[in-house]
């Protein structure tokens, strides 16, 4: 933990700063995993997978990362089964499995901590998850 709190205080923005304290306390509770490092990415528990073609590696099963345009959220199911949470969000953008989030204020953090826990769910019963 001492990793992290060091990696987010060289965060230059004081308001990402916070926002993303915020985020390691809201994930870690939603997810019900320890964080960790995975360079810039803070990931909470760990899953494998293998693809038909064989190909396999291995992944948090959620994880934020505070960049410095956006906070962005690691939803690693995507997006599909959320529409209606994410109608209720707030200000946000998508990608595949990316929520990119400018600032925490933009949004409805009870229904992003329905997402996280629901996508954390979503995962477990999908992949065999563990802590990291």
């Amino acid at each position: 933990m001492d990793d992290i709190k060091l990696f987010l205080s060289k965060l230059d923005n004081e308001a990402r700063q916070k926002d993303a304290h915020s985020l390691l306390s809201l994930l870690e509770s939603a997810s019900g995993y320890k964080p960790y490092l995975m360079g810039s990415i803070i990931g909470f528990g760990h899953y494998h997978y293998q693809y038909e073609s064989g190909r396999e590696g291995g992944s948090a099963v959620i994880a934020f990362s505070p960049r410095k345009q956006h906070l962005v959220v690691y939803i690693m199911p995507g997006f599909e089964a959320y529409q209606q949470l994410l109608s209720k969000l707030g200000k946000h953008k998508l990608g595949k499995s990316c929520l990119y989030i400018n600032k925490l204020s933009d949004i409805n953090l009870t229904v992003f901590t329905e997402i996280a826990t629901h996508s954390v769910k979503h995962m477990q019963q999908k992949y065999h998850c563990k802590a990291s």
